[in-house]
């Protein structure tokens, strides 16, 4: 039920950002893949990062346009602070074509493991193997040195479209943060243990909670 909630909260965002502006689309980067930290513009949204130069799957992964029809990819920082430290990350190897909504890859923490949808559909054609010998830059560095794989998008106007609109991924975190926020009251201030930045790891402060299905909720996977 939640899962539904959240989509058609998703979808009625859609339809409003195509009554404001149609053709509202960001900025491909600079050609020759320039380092991704100097490219950050800082934007914080209840404490967590979330740069202006990317675009955003509602299940929580980013897409980050390069030269002609290639496209990085990875996950926001509010999806890796909810996972917190990893074991392990599965990804598909290149050339493999991935869908757009569908599950791509895998992060298993304490013997259990959870999926995370694409934000995009293409092929594959690079893939972060320093991320996958070091999980934990999936955590320090989520749009940088943590980033997954790189994908070759045929249909980028397609791809774009069904992402979360630029002028409506502000609203978009803060319903997920405060979804986060309401199972259990005192995680604000679990979040906010660092000067207002989310804590490392914001599993460890729901004990209750089970791993998969929290991220399973989020990741819409």
């Amino acid at each position: 039920m939640t899962v539904i909630l959240v989509l058609a909260t998703f979808l009625a965002f859609i339809v409003l950002d195509y009554v404001l502006s149609r053709r509202k689309e960001v900025q491909p980067v600079a050609e020759g893949r320039p380092p991704l930290a100097a490219a950050l513009r800082p934007s914080y949204v209840e404490g967590f990062l979330v740069p202006e130069d990317r675009r955003y799957h509602p299940g929580h992964s980013w897409l980050l346009r390069e030269r002609g029809h290639f496209a990085r990819v990875g996950v926001d920082e509010f999806g890796a602070a909810l996972m917190g430290p990893l074991a392990r990350i599965e990804l598909p190897k290149p050339g493999h074509w991935i869908r757009q909504g569908q599950k791509a890859w895998t992060f298993h923490r304490d013997g259990k493991k959870t999926e995370m949808a694409s934000p995009v559909e293409g092929e594959i054609v690079e893939i972060n193997a320093e991320v996958l010998n070091n999980p934990t830059l999936l955590r320090q560095d989520p749009y940088g040195g943590g980033w997954l794989m790189t994908v070759f998008v045929p249909d980028e106007e397609n791809t774009l479209r069904n992402l979360v609109p630029s002028a409506l991924v502000r609203n978009w975190m803060q319903e997920a943060v405060g979804r986060l926020y309401a199972r259990q009251p005192q995680l604000a201030g679990a979040v906010s243990a660092d000067g207002g930045r989310p804590a490392d790891d914001i599993f460890a402060a729901l004990p209750e909670a089970s791993w998969k299905k929290l991220t399973q909720e989020f990741f819409l996977a």
